[in-house]
């Protein structure tokens, strides 16, 4: 083979990775799963998110314990790494999990629960959403939002439009006052919503999360990145504002040790399969999931789930 010829089939072999590059995302169904973090004492933990945000306590091992909702579907997994310290401001890892409740009362509701335990929080209108921010013990953050209807979101070139606007707070707290059911906590429908990590680059968050895995970008600001499957405003955000070039929070300390992404079904996952093994990525497969690590060292577990 001459050296025009081993030229034009290098040039036809990255054609042919750009266009599978382009061809291949995530199924529109996806959503996110669990998520697990490292805690410094279970018990304050457990107590903190039963009483501040309504969790019920589906199981608890030595050192383990499963938080979830009124109908038992776990959304959080606490593992006690004693003593952790806080994840250092200049790391990757954790940003914030975010809790996406089923209406606009139940975001009421959970401010009410806040304000009873006195709970710090932030605020934002994301314009796609109303959010609450706030931080467990260990300092992981933590999001819990509502999402406005989808045909009220308002995308320009391909970007769905978000702002930080000042939040209704006395609204949603009346409107929760409003709502007559008997509060038990986080009601069933609630999920993780989406997920924010601190990485060390935007670049490489790209080239894993939406090239490799792939999530769509749906818009971006400085320093930051926003993605997702099926049209949803974000499920990742990923962002380098105190982690540029940072290292991997210590494992010893507090922070995010793993979350699940849900696939539809095994066809979706198979899907997955086949694009990491064309991109000779490793990783680990059992069951209907697959497991690898981001460059941050957080494991990615992504699972064929039936929606209920």
């Amino acid at each position: 083979m001459g050296i025009m010829d081993d030229q034009n089939s290098k040039n036809t072999a990255a054609s042919a990775q750009l266009e599978r590059d382009r061809s291949f995302s995530l199924h529109p169904d996806t959503r996110l799963g669990s998520v697990s973090l490292r805690v410094a004492d279970l018990a304050r933990s457990i107590e903190f998110y039963e009483r501040a945000l309504g969790f019920h306590l589906v199981d608890r091992q030595p050192g383990r314990a499963q938080l979830g909702t009124a109908g038992g579907r776990t959304l959080l997994m606490l593992r006690e790494v004693a003593g952790a310290r806080p994840m250092p401001r200049r790391a990757s890892g954790l940003y914030h999990f975010a809790i996406l409740v089923p209406s606009r009362p139940d975001l009421g509701r959970a401010l009410r629960r806040l304000a009873e335990a006195r709970v710090p929080i932030g605020e934002a209108d994301h314009l796609v959403s109303e959010a609450l921010y706030l931080a467990d013990p260990d300092r992981n953050g933590i999001e819990i939002y509502r999402d406005r209807p989808r045909d009220s979101w308002k995308w320009r070139g391909g970007s769905v439009q978000m702002a930080v606007d000042p939040l209704d707070l006395a609204g949603i707290l009346a409107e929760g006052e409003r709502d007559a059911r008997p509060d038990e906590g986080l009601p069933d429908g609630t999920r993780i919503g989406h997920l924010h990590l601190q990485v060390s680059s935007t670049d490489e968050a790209w080239e894993f999360y939406c090239r490799l895995l792939g999530f769509s970008v749906t818009s971006r600001y400085q320093g930051a990145l926003f993605a997702a499957a099926g049209g949803y405003h974000h499920h990742l955000g990923l962002n380098t504002w105190s982690s540029l070039g940072a290292p991997p929070a210590p494992p010893e300390g507090a922070g995010i040790d793993a979350f699940v992404i849900e696939v539809p079904d095994d066809e979706a996952l198979g899907r997955v399969a086949e694009r990491l093994a064309d991109a000779k990525r490793p990783y680990e497969a059992a069951g209907s999931e697959i497991t690898l690590r981001d460059p941050w060292n957080i494991e990615v577990v992504i699972r064929a789930a039936a929606r209920s």
